[in-house]
């Protein structure tokens, strides 16, 4: 029955979820509210996991949550929900492709999409911001480790000596100090 419904989840949010795999952050918050199948705390670790893996964001975090809940099996079967949306609506389009985008309507309804995307990514940011930058323990107190490493990263990448190593270096740095935070913390 998990199977079923981790199926069911990920295809509700493949079908809302248009802009890319930031965008179904937003999403992904309240599934871990309604079904308790991760954490926010979770969902941060997910993010990194997911950013630092080749594969879309997307796919790699439903795949995460899918062996989380429900070991192999959930693991398949929950970035297929997430796909199947998508595999539905491109072979539908293929078809009409030409005809769709030199009518107007279409055009106008992608210029639409393309705000909303914006807003789903730009709360996917704010969430991922606030989950590693803030806690809370009963009174909002900043996370100054996380906040000092966000200056620290964000200062080298734009040194104009350091701006030309590859980004994947970053990613390797901040994933050894998160352990090393972690472990302190």
């Amino acid at each position: 029955m998990i199977l079923l419904r981790l199926y069911w989840e990920f295809f509700v949010v493949g079908c809302f979820s248009m802009g890319g795999g930031m965008a179904t952050v937003p999403f992904l918050f309240d599934l871990a509210d309604r079904t308790g199948w991760f954490t926010t705390a979770d969902l941060a670790s997910m993010i990194a996991i997911s950013e630092a893996t080749p594969g879309p964001i997307g796919i790699n975090m439903a795949t995460y949550v899918g062996y989380a809940s429900a070991g192999v099996p959930g693991g398949v079967i929950a970035p297929l929900g997430l796909v199947t949306p998508a595999v539905i609506i491109i072979l539908l389009v293929s078809r009409l492709l030409n005809t769709l985008w030199k009518n107007p309507k279409v055009q106008d309804l992608f210029h639409v999409l393309r705000p909303a995307s914006v807003g789903l990514i730009a709360a996917a940011a704010f969430s991922v911001c606030a989950v590693s930058l803030f806690t809370w323990d009963g009174a909002l107190t900043l996370h100054w480790p996380s906040i000092v490493l966000f200056g620290l990263l964000l200062a080298a990448m734009n040194l104009p000596k350091l701006n030309k190593i590859p980004s994947v270096v970053f990613i390797a740095i901040a994933a050894v100090v998160g352990m090393v935070f972690q472990m302190v913390d």
